[in-house]
Parts: C-alpha cells; sequence; structure tokens
C-alpha cells in the first residue's frame, strides 16, 4: 500500500506561482512513477505531468508545457509540481498518483496509477 498526501494549494492571481508537494509512505518511493492530474469542476480528470522512477524523464500535458514542471525527490519520499504563470482555467483539484508497475513505464493514463492522493485545490482569479 502506498499513502499519498498532497500540500500547497491555495488561491493565487493569474501570472503568479505555486508550488505542490506530495508526499508518499508505505512502499520503496524511488520504485513508484509518480504523475499529478486534476479536476475542474463539471469536467472530467485530466492528466497534468508524469515523472519516472529516478526521475530522468518527464512528460507533460501540452496544456502546461513551458508553464509547469514536474520533479522529485527521492531522499524526501516527494514529488513536486512547480507550477509558474498560472491561468483561470488551471483552477481546479490537483491529485497526485502514484504507478506501482515492476518495470519502467511514464504514462498519462489514468487506469494505470494505483494509489491516489485525496487532492489540493488551485485556484487562480483572473
Amino acid at each position: 500500500q502506498v499513502q499519498l498526501g498532497e500540500s500547497g494549494g491555495g488561491l493565487v492571481q493569474a501570472g503568479g506561482s505555486l508550488r505542490l508537494s506530495c508526499a508518499a509512505s508505505g512502499r520503496t518511493f524511488s520504485s513508484l512513477a509518480m504523475a499529478w492530474f486534476r479536476q475542474a469542476p463539471g469536467k472530467e480528470r485530466e492528466f497534468v505531468a508524469a515523472i519516472s522512477w529516478s526521475g530522468g524523464r518527464t512528460n507533460y500535458a501540452d496544456s502546461v508545457k513551458g508553464r509547469f514542471t514536474i520533479f522529485r525527490d527521492n531522499a524526501k519520499n516527494t514529488v513536486y509540481l512547480q507550477m509558474n504563470s498560472l491561468k483561470p482555467e488551471d483552477t481546479a483539484v490537483y491529485s497526485c498518483a502514484a504507478d506501482s508497475a515492476p518495470f519502467p513505464r511514464l504514462t498519462s493514463r489514468e487506469v494505470e496509477y494505483d494509489y491516489w492522493g485525496q487532492g489540493t485545490q488551485v485556484t487562480a482569479s483572473s
């Protein structure tokens, strides 16, 4: 089992920045691919970014490329999402997720993530 807990959400003006954190426990963190997803009111949950076991590979949704950065610190069992140049359309509940597949994989498919955090609200006001 893996437990995930997000923090760092909040209210920010459009153009501002936030850094989300997701702390993991219960399993060797360095064997988990990690990702961030988000869900806006009335919309489906969507992929934001993913990072491989070691952090050497990343993948981003087109809508956040160049503005968001995912990175991890395996010594701290934590994955981060640095969000810059926030837009009102980035407003959503952001959740981190862990993929426990026993082989290297970097996927944007929600169904392939086994464990989920409770989410943290991010609001970018115009």
